[in-house]
């Protein structure tokens, strides 16, 4: 016999916006309609509280959680273990991240993420490459040592997920747009970052199928008046998805507000570039050997460098309300709907509707996560 649950008693953000006099009905997880009124009777009620309840956040760049790295622990377990961190705070599906790192390695992380599928582990979505295809001048965090240009057969591999999605950062300038469009063929989502590439570099890339950009503005050619580089490439085309880490650090707010307007509603999309410390117990942790700390929800090396974030999803929400002054649906849809779109999974996932799954996040008055659901399941 088939459980109806439904939610009501708070604010739910449909097509419509916030509606409070709606209930969301779940079945088999899934959502099966958006009521008006009260919830029906002979329903499992769950009392949002006068609360919010609002799409599942997705996260397209996830380097850890749970004090795990997944370069370290390219396993099922590993993916586990982060998947369960981010849950904590309303990431119900991400995109596992792989800093560069060599081909074994990768080849490690690509079998456990098919495998953390099969096995139906919560919320894993895909896998995100992040390099190792990227430009020195432009590296970041990541060690240059790995770099290098890919074969036939490592481009095989990139491409062997054949399951969830496949996102891959890389530098279009050392690439030709021949190899951009095989890549884009193979249902890759090929994005740009840490990269040097020139304004028309960039442009061209995004002609050969470059869908989206990496963390907006850190690690590419900025936007300067008679060179628009890559972050100007960006703000210029209005196909494209683009990355934006809010924790007040990676990117100025007033940047990041002018980045915003420039672009068409619905490209832009929050990401946390999350390290191990998230939803972890350690506020240390290594990447290529070298120890990283995380000091006020700011994670860098001893120099200064900035090493990915202990950003939160949700607080990536509160922050694009608070700091950059959006409104709480679009900042919601920035977390969810839009990068579902990204992902080609606009169609199942990142809005509360007849026919979606039921990844849900119910956020108190404060923007706090009070419950999550994956499959409708809490």
């Amino acid at each position: 016999m088939t459980t109806t649950t439904a939610f009501h008693n708070g604010h739910i953000l449909t097509d419509h916006g916030f509606e409070s006099d709606v209930c969301a009905l779940v079945e088999d997880g899934h959502i099966v309609a958006v009521l008006p009124g009260a919830a029906p009777k002979d329903t499992r009620i769950v009392d949002l509280a006068g609360g919010y309840l609002v799409p599942g956040f997705i996260d397209t760049q996830v380097n850890g959680g749970g004090d795990v790295l997944f370069n370290d622990e390219p396993t099922v377990d590993g993916l586990r273990t982060i998947a369960a961190a981010h849950r904590k705070f309303g990431t119900t599906g991400l995109m596992p991240t792989l800093i560069s790192d060599d081909t074994a390695v990768m080849a490690r992380a690509i079998a456990a993420t098919g495998d953390a599928i099969d096995q139906g582990v919560p919320g894993i979505l895909g896998i995100h490459l992040e390099g190792p295809y990227l430009n020195a001048a432009r590296k970041g965090v990541h060690d240059p040592a790995k770099f290098h240009t890919p074969g036939k057969d490592e481009l095989d591999l990139v491409a062997s997920l054949g399951k969830g999605r496949t996102m891959l950062t890389l530098a279009p300038e050392r690439f030709s747009t021949d190899t951009l469009r095989e890549l884009a063929a193979r249902r890759v989502l090929v994005c740009a970052g840490h990269t040097a590439a020139t304004y028309e570099q960039l442009r061209d890339g995004f002609a050969a199928g470059i869908r989206g950009v990496t963390h907006l503005f850190n690690a590419m050619t900025p936007l300067n008046s008679r060179e628009p580089g890559a972050v100007g490439a960006a703000l210029e085309n209005p196909d494209v998805w683009c990355g934006l880490i809010v924790d007040g650090y990676h990117v100025h707010d007033a940047a990041l507000r002018v980045a915003i307007a420039a672009r068409p509603i619905g490209k832009m999309m929050l990401v946390t570039d999350a390290m191990p410390p998230v939803g972890g117990e350690r506020e240390d942790f290594a990447l290529y050997g070298v120890t990283m700390t995380c000091r006020d929800g700011q994670c860098t090396t001893a120099d200064g460098t900035l090493a990915g974030s202990a950003l939160d999803m949700a607080a990536a929400v509160r922050n694009t309300v608070e700091r950059l002054g959006l409104p709480l649906p679009e900042a919601c849809r920035m977390a969810s709907t839009y990068p579902a779109e990204f992902l080609g999974l606009g169609g199942e996932l990142g809005r509360i509707a007849p026919g979606f799954r039921a990844d849900l996040v119910m956020l108190d008055h404060d923007l706090q996560v009070q419950g999550t659901w994956i499959n409708g399941r809490a």
